[in-house]
């Protein structure tokens, strides 16, 4: 899949590096509330800079990453690029964590990079790292808008997709795009909210 098999349309516009601060914060801002991402760093501040430092070294870099107004962005892994970390990576997403949430959050990001780099499937597939809306701007039907251009194109080029839920409150809406439970629920720690692997197989273009 390459980024020109997947058609945008109007409504959605391409995220460049200069628009990395604006993915970050439409992200964060949507995960604020989100239950497995709070008991990972504890506070608002340790989500902002994950999401900040995703979006700017790791998915508009190599990704595709993309936007609705400012109201709405997705991070994608399109199958063939890489999203593994690299040491300067984790130096930049470790050492904001550890000051603003100490270094248990540090030891539970390890933890959960490695659970779900265990649960990770292996065959060709599109991966939704993030996908959000901000609370402003929830319930409008953003979220569907986002995700379309990308599933429609793994309908086109039969690619499956996949993700990780952290908010059960948001199976409703990845069930009701297709996606289904996959393999076991990642729990990085006995008390930790649960990370469920969803994947979409691809559907019959309409």
């Amino acid at each position: 899949m390459l980024p020109e098999s997947i058609d945008l349309g109007e409504e959605h516009i391409l995220a460049r590096q200069s628009d990395a601060l604006q993915i970050g914060d439409i992200t964060a801002d949507a995960f604020r509330n989100d239950p497995f991402n709070l008991w990972l760093f504890g506070n608002f501040a340790g989500i902002n800079a994950l999401f900040h430092a995703q979006a700017r070294r790791i998915y508009i870099p190599r990704g595709f990453c993309y936007r609705i107004g400012d109201e709405g962005a997705c991070m994608w892994m399109l199958p063939g690029n890489n999203a593994e970390f690299s040491l300067s990576d984790y130096v930049a997403i470790a050492w904001p964590t550890l000051l603003r949430c100490g270094p248990g959050a540090v030891v539970r990001a390890v933890k959960t990079g490695n659970a779900m780099d265990a649960a990770h499937p292996h065959f060709p597939h599109a991966y939704l790292f993030s996908i959000g809306v901000r609370p402003s701007s929830q319930g409008k039907g953003l979220g569907r808008k986002l995700i379309r251009p990308v599933l429609d194109a793994c309908d086109r080029l039969g690619l499956p997709a996949y993700l990780e839920n952290s908010n059960p409150a948001n199976s409703s809406f990845y069930m009701s795009c297709g996606f289904e439970p996959y393999g076991k629920v990642i729990h990085p720690e006995p008390d930790s909210p649960p990370l469920v692997p969803m994947l979409r197989q691809p559907r019959e273009p309409a």
